[in-house]
């Protein structure tokens, strides 16, 4: 609830927040946690399920009974083929099935809240910018995301110079700030993530915008801030920060 005592409706960011989480959650189980989750998924059990946790854990579990949920549910059964297939094979059956419900979950709370167009689709490119579980678990999956891919392009002679207190930029820092040099004295690029989709910073010509509270960097598209909009911007607060002060 805000200071003006209306509901905050759940914004696509949130919605990501909580997928990105489930997600984490999946991958220990098939990675770091893979011995365990291998051995609660034995064949002679009840059809179990694998669930993602918003607190980035996880847990097997047999499928409430009740139909349908309130919430989609992942695939059930899996371990049901477990000793029928290789196990990096069966990693992957369980991770492409893990995908097809973070996405499911994420698209459901989507229409529970009831996104437009627009806020579907930033939904989808956060999620996009992010290897799937499948990716991770076969060894496809990039060590970072990819930076978004945005309409918002900047040049020099299309936007006004903003005022010194607003971070706004096409780089997420000034080059002398974010650059290191190398001791054959050439420079080699810090990577700096967007604060919504974790998309690494390029230079790409792609429009950037730097929060006065919490240093944090976003891309414009991922927080719906244009060029324009930002040159009439004096201080900048990002969505976390605003939503942390109207709860004060």
């Amino acid at each position: 609830m805000d200071r003006h005592g209306s509901v905050r409706l759940p914004t696509p960011e949130d919605v990501f927040t909580d997928f990105r989480a489930r997600r984490d959650g999946i991958l220990k189980a098939l990675t770091t946690d893979v011995e365990e989750f291998y051995k609660l998924c034995d064949p002679e059990y009840e059809t179990l399920c694998l669930y993602g946790l918003p607190n980035e854990t996880w847990k097997v579990n047999v499928r409430p009974a009740k139909v349908p949920q309130q919430l989609p549910e992942p695939a059930e059964g899996i371990n049901i083929p477990r000793d029928s297939m290789p196990k990096e094979d069966w990693l992957s059956f369980v991770a492409a099935h893990s995908d097809a419900w973070l996405v499911a979950m994420a698209f459901h709370f989507g229409a529970l809240f009831g996104f437009d167009k627009d806020a579907r689709r930033r939904l989808h490119m956060m999620i996009n910018n992010h290897p799937t579980v499948s990716e991770v678990v076969i060894g496809s999956g990039e060590k970072q995301p990819k930076a978004c891919n945005t309409n918002y392009e900047t040049k020099s002679s299309s936007i006004k110079e903003p005022s010194s207190s607003s971070k706004l930029a096409e780089e997420p820092l000034p080059k002398k700030e974010r650059q290191i040099i190398k001791e054959d004295g050439g420079g080699e690029d810090e990577a700096y993530p967007c604060g919504t989709c974790g998309g690494m910073y390029s230079e790409n010509g792609v429009f950037w915008i730097g929060c006065d509270i919490c240093d944090k960097w976003y891309h414009g598209d991922c927080v719906r801030i244009t060029p324009a909009e930002a040159t009439h911007i004096d201080q900048y607060s990002c969505p976390a920060c605003s939503n942390k002060r109207s709860r004060e």
